[in-house]
């Protein structure tokens, strides 16, 4: 039995992600200012939300350059970032 070989996502399919993608980043931060304001920036929470917006730039980075080398010679700038 052959390994699964990974089809690369489709111009709409990586779009879509992308556009997902920016509305968590939105909401996330939504939320983390309201942990701010409720219990100050140095809480818990607020330390944790600020890991967790920063593990969604990296990864809407990294699904930026994948969507360049699945899309080559397209234009693909803004889909992630």
């Amino acid at each position: 039995m052959r390994p699964h070989t990974p089809q690369p996502l489709t111009r709409d399919e990586h779009l879509e992600l992308g556009r997902e993608l920016k509305k968590a980043r939105i909401k996330l931060h939504e939320l983390a200012a309201l942990v701010v304001d409720v219990y100050g920036p140095q809480h818990q929470a607020a330390l944790t939300f600020q890991k967790a917006i920063v593990a969604l730039d990296t990864l809407s980075e990294d699904l930026q350059a994948q969507a360049a080398e699945d899309l080559r010679g397209q234009r693909v700038e803004g889909f992630y970032t």
